[in-house]
């Protein structure tokens, strides 16, 4: 091998280490952006489902009250 040969290939392992290093942080960076999105839509979406649990209670008791006061259909419809 000549020293060109050797220098070449040193080069193009330094070139490598350099990129798969930059590939990394990128992934890293990917990754990380990821668990915070992930995170902040959990959040979003357990809030969002404790404010329909919170109404959801509140509209079964108006419709469990509205349904006493209503007539049953029979006797709306005027059917036997």
């Amino acid at each position: 091998m000549t020293p060109e040969q050797a220098a070449a290939r040193l080069f193009k392992k330094e070139r490598q280490r350099i990129e798969g290093e930059i590939a990394m942080a990128e992934y890293e960076q990917r990754a990380r952006a990821e668990r915070e999105k992930t995170t902040r839509l959990r959040a979003l979406r357990l809030a969002h489902e404790a404010k329909i649990a919170k109404l959801g209670r509140k509209a079964t008791a108006v419709k469990s009250v509205a349904l006493k006061t209503r007539t049953p259909k029979s006797a709306k419809s005027g059917a036997a």
